[in-house]
């Protein structure tokens, strides 16, 4: 099977959060199931620096212009994937990130940036890549999600579609003037188009248009049908019926590996957890927070209302007095940010904050933290607790989406049963989460229980063996039709 991937970032080029992680994973769990992936991706300048530092060979291949800029594709691979880069200067060679200037505000021409993405990727699906034709278009989120819109709009023949929600907070909706500009045929003006209450919709025209919409767990694709959890696309989504399928997402195993992970000051195993130790000890030292017994947890995170951090900050104090160490890795909202900053002023030596993100950080938390705090409000899927898991960090989580499918609580009788891998609490309020946080200090409390609930997590299959079987078969049914 031949599927050309179309996604906004790819890990390790260009990451802001968990979909750069699914695109840069995926391809390699799907290549032993016969599934041929190649990504296409922007050009962005931290993109194309890590093409020109690399010894592998680039292919230039000439594009027609792309909404009315000039356009080419470089072929490579780089990284254990294929690629194609679409570089369009005009459009992606600019400070900042993938969708924001290096002030924080986004760019105001992404309408154009991701829809000549979808653009290109739709050519390309229709052989504009001599000897190129996949049988799979992939679209992943709204960035991609005209892509499917551009071949359902076209005479010519196209491969089947699919389109993955990764968050449908983020639907890419644009002012009606702007839909002359995206070459379109007038017809796709409609209801059953981009038309989406008078504005443009690049998510809810490529649901429309896809054969199949995924999303990324199967309690999120429960939870998008129903009024309070589809941001307005709820009834789009209950007529997609059987064609909405939830696939839970997995994590490079081979990335986050506890065994063998150079990020960590020792690795260890779930048969040896000894020299996890080391990893606390470390983590107390970059953090400045006091040498003690007493556990440490953590947050890596977008520090935003969807992710409930507001909820932790205002327990910080709560937390401190039960005897609790806590970390923070993250950046997002002002307020919030501030009133982590502000706990760190206040316990200098027992909470730690890093605004930012860093790659190997996060790492060193996950080997070195006891639990990880994930009170997210709404969750697709997470991409967190399953590092958790995989690390040993007891997830506390919301029983939300993607949360909800890929932990096991400590109920009395998953403790009984040493099958419990975290806490899940409910609903996500700061009460709930403070019990949630009782909770979890008394199973650290009795020792021989936590042992059994970090091998616990640590035996969890959080790889992308089961999902990327689920996704080769979902594709081949799409092939026989």
């Amino acid at each position: 099977m031949r599927i050309l991937s179309v996604a906004s970032e790819v890990f390790p080029l260009i990451k802001t959060g968990g979909l750069a992680d699914v695109a840069g994973a995926l391809p390699g769990a799907l290549a032993g199931l016969g599934g041929d992936v190649t990504t296409m991706l922007p050009g962005y300048p931290v993109v194309l620096a890590a093409l020109a530092r690399s010894n592998a060979r680039v292919e230039r291949l000439p594009l027609a212009p792309v909404l009315g800029a000039e356009a080419s594709i470089l072929a490579v691979e780089l990284a254990g994937l294929k690629l194609f880069v679409l570089d369009i200067p005009e459009l992606y060679d600019r400070l900042g990130g993938p969708y924001s200037d290096a002030g924080g505000h986004d760019f105001p021409d992404n309408w154009r940036r991701f829809a000549a993405l979808s653009k290109a990727g739709a050519r390309v699906a229709q052989g504009a890549v001599a000897g190129y034709r996949p049988d799979i278009l992939h679209a992943h989120d709204w960035q991609a999600a005209l892509a499917p819109v551009y071949l359902a709009a076209s005479n010519r023949p196209r491969p089947r579609t699919v389109l993955t929600i990764h968050n449908l907070a983020f639907q890419g909706n644009y002012p009606s003037h702007v839909f002359p500009e995206l070459d379109l045929p007038a017809a796709t003006w409609s209801i059953a188009g981009v038309e989406y209450y008078g504005n443009v919709g690049f998510l809810k025209g490529g649901l429309h248009a896809c054969d199949v919409v995924t999303t990324v767990s199967p309690t999120y694709a429960e939870e998008i049908v129903t009024e309070g959890g589809g941001m307005g696309l709820d009834g789009l989504l209950r007529g997609r019926g059987s064609r909405l399928v939830g696939i839970v997402n997995g994590i490079d195993t081979d990335v986050w590996n506890p065994e063998a992970d150079p990020a960590i000051a020792a690795g260890y195993s779930a048969a040896d957890l000894k020299p996890r130790s080391h990893n606390k000890r470390a983590l107390e030292g970059e953090f400045g927070l006091r040498r003690e017994d007493g556990p440490i947890f953590a947050v890596v995170s977008r520090l935003t209302w969807q992710k409930g951090l507001d909820l932790v900050a205002g327990i910080c104090s709560e937390i401190v007095a039960r005897g609790i160490r806590l970390v923070v890795v993250g950046s997002g909202e002002a307020m919030i940010e501030g009133a982590f900053q502000a706990a760190h002023s206040k316990h200098p030596d027992r909470v730690g904050v890093r605004i930012g993100y860093d790659e190997p950080l996060s790492h060193r938390v996950q080997a070195g933290a006891d639990a990880i705090l994930i009170p997210s409000r709404f969750e697709p899927c997470g991409l967190t607790q399953l590092y958790g898991l995989r690390y040993g960090c007891i997830p506390v989580v919301a029983k939300v989406g993607g949360l909800a499918d890929t932990v096991v609580d400590a109920n009395y009788a998953a403790v009984g049963a040493a099958a419990a891998t975290g806490v899940i609490f409910s609903p996500p309020d700061e009460a709930s989460l403070l019990g949630a946080v009782d909770r979890t200090l008394g199973l650290y409390e009795d020792a021989g229980v936590w042992r059994k609930m970090q091998a616990a997590a640590m035996k969890s299959d959080v790889s992308w063996e089961k999902s990327a079987r689920i996704y080769a078969g979902l594709y081949r049914d799409l092939m026989k039709e």
